[in-house]
């Protein structure tokens, strides 16, 4: 079975109404990302940054996933089908993708300060300032901050580097290291890119640019690949 890989980012999401970083009326206009997202801002904050985190979980609680989600479940009828994702939701999981790959956490989960091999499940739970793990110290959000190391962004490269087929969906490829996976693709495979915005390939090759929303695009490549 081939192995098809798909790099999703924000745009996959936007359409369950989660809102990017750049959309009008999103949780980043109401919050300097300085003041809530560095390791700088919960030293300095710990409760407006945990404030921040329950807001986008409460976001993600209620939405759901959609057809772009469910089309890449579809995929999996004939591809071993790896996601590797920007988002921190977990709608891919909820759709019933089995492989997701998340670079950037998981707002579903927390992780102790002090530990942080003990990480744990949300559910719809608030994280509240004297909310510890099993070892005593306090629990933060399980996502890495801007100023942080991404931690799977190896596993990532490795995962691109076995791929048949590379779909990107949702992300025009700009926030680094993790738009960097696509590098790391073999020469030869076809890669497709799903996405309405300007995208510069430069020396990327065997890419093909659909102008369109995840879902519209990644139907046509359901028929294409199918």
């Amino acid at each position: 079975m081939k192995k098809l890989v798909v790099f999703t980012g924000a745009g996959i999401s936007a359409e369950s109404g989660i809102k990017t970083f750049r959309d009008s009326g999103g949780l980043w206009e109401e919050f300097d990302i300085n003041e809530v997202a560095t390791p700088e801002a919960w030293e300095k904050n710990p409760e407006l940054v945990l404030k921040f985190y329950n807001m986008r979980r409460e976001q993600v609680l209620k939405a759901q996933p959609n057809p772009a989600h469910e089309l890449l479940v579809a995929f999996e009828k004939q591809y071993d089908v790896h996601i590797i994702t920007q988002n921190i939701d977990n709608l891919h999981e909820r759709a019933g993708s089995k492989k997701v790959l998340h670079l950037h956490g998981e707002i579903m989960k927390a992780r102790s300060t002090q530990h942080p091999e003990l990480v744990y499940e949300l559910d719809d739970k608030a994280l509240s300032l004297g909310d510890t793990c099993t070892k005593g110290a306090q629990l933060r959000p399980h996502i890495v901050w801007f100023g942080e190391a991404v931690p799977n962004m190896e596993l990532a490269y490795d995962i691109a580097a076995s791929a048949d087929v590379f779909i990107v969906v949702g992300t025009s490829l700009n926030v680094y290291p993790a738009a960097g996976v696509v590098d790391f693709t073999p020469l030869r495979i076809p890669k497709y890119l799903v996405d309405p915005g300007d995208f510069n390939a430069g020396t990327v090759k065997n890419l093909m640019h659909i102008r369109e929303k995840a879902s519209v695009g990644l139907a046509r490549l359901v028929k294409e690949l199918m």
